[in-house]
């Protein structure tokens, strides 16, 4: 499989998988619960992962063929 679906797979892990062991209110980050920081954490690292499969996909290279 290409590098580029493995990346795709990580923020689901995070969200859902990571999820299952985070939820915990006690620690508090940030003035959050930790497991509210657990779900806006990986909401921007998904948008950072999905940035860089937008630039390691070899569709994206090419020029704009209209």
């Amino acid at each position: 499989m290409k590098t580029i679906y493995w990346l795709g797979i990580i923020p689901f892990l995070g969200f859902l998988v990571g999820a299952l062991f985070t939820n915990k209110v006690t620690p508090y980050v940030l003035g959050m619960p930790f497991f509210h920081f657990w779900i806006v954490l990986w909401s921007v690292l998904t948008t950072v992962i999905m940035g860089i499969i937008y630039l390691l996909d070899p569709a994206n290279r090419k020029g704009d063929t209209r």
